[in-house]
């Protein structure tokens, strides 16, 4: 399982593809839980699950932060598979085993049709969805797209969804953008989460995944934003849940906050104290799990008797 299946893009080399590869197996053989890896392929590519869990647990599919991977999950797994059948997916186009090697994704609804293919595949009509930074934005506007086939909602600090980037953070990364090297993505994670990785805070073997991808994962670079507009923000009917970071440095999670309230006043909305955007999922697992197990594992609506 450390070589990386045929098709384009390559990376650079191959001791860059080895590399990334050893690091993502030896994250997910951290994992507290065994893990069962699956493909689903499509038009777009061949895209990477890896499942846990009890097979007949109410499903709830991860959508990982950019650059993340699915093993960023690692603190997250075993709260959640207690009761669930998980499916963490690596996005297509970002680093991972997922490999974009078919249609372009150019617009939202491309990636709603991704994700519509990855559902398909799993034969799930309907999912819980979890997703932290971008992966938030990806699940919202599936939602927003098949709120048939979401029975729930979470959103980890989400980018782009309720408020748009501070310009501090942009700048910032804008060198890890234009020229990508593992000491960079190592150096942006450690300003952003006021050295969590140093603190252990974030376990080594994820930093190493994140740091190898940044740098060499040949990114097909999916789409990203706009905003959804308000008017579909609201007409959103969904039970969800919206966990801002307190010490997030991508925008002011009070403004997230706040604007979630205003445009989807029956979600619930909280604040992850002490915790930054980049370390939502690992810095404070404890209290992570805590509100996700209980939000998932809240009864689903019942409609009322006619």
């Amino acid at each position: 399982m450390g070589a990386r299946p045929a098709g384009p893009p390559a990376f650079g080399t191959p001791e860059a593809e080895t590399a990334f590869f050893s690091a993502y197996e030896a994250a997910l053989a951290r994992w507290p839980v065994p893990v069962t890896p699956a493909t689903a392929r499509s038009e777009f590519g061949t895209t990477r699950l890896n499942a846990c869990g009890p097979e007949d647990g109410r499903p709830v599919v991860l959508l990982s932060g950019g650059g993340a991977t699915s093993a960023v999950w690692y603190a997250n797994v075993a709260a959640l598979a207690a009761t669930h059948r998980v499916y963490a997916v690596d996005l297509i186009g970002d680093p991972g085993r997922s490999i974009h090697d078919g249609r372009p994704i150019r617009r939202a609804e491309d990636m709603t049709a991704w994700l519509d293919t990855v559902l398909d595949h799993l034969g799930l009509d309907s999912t819980a969805l979890v997703g932290h930074s971008y992966g938030g934005w990806i699940a919202l506007t599936y939602a927003l797209h098949a709120p048939h086939r979401v029975e729930r909602l979470a959103l980890l600090d989400p980018t782009q969804c309720f408020a748009g980037f501070r310009f501090g953070y942009l700048l910032r990364a804008l060198p890890m953008l234009l020229r990508p090297t593992a000491a960079r993505a190592r150096a942006f994670i450690d300003w952003e989460t006021g050295g969590a990785p140093a603190r252990g805070l974030i376990d080594p073997a994820w930093s190493a995944v994140h740091a190898l991808g940044t740098a060499h994962f040949p990114s097909s670079k999916p789409v990203t934003g706009p905003r959804p507009a308000t008017e579909r923000l609201r007409s959103l009917d969904i039970p969800t849940l919206i966990l801002t970071a307190e010490l997030s440095r991508p925008h002011r999670s009070s403004q997230v906050a706040d604007h979630a309230r205003a445009l989807l006043p029956n979600a619930e909305v909280a604040v992850l104290p002490g915790v930054s955007h980049h370390a939502v999922p690992m810095a404070d697992p404890a209290l992570l799990n805590d509100h996700l197990t209980r939000f998932l594992d809240t009864p689903a609506r019942t409609a009322p008797d006619a």
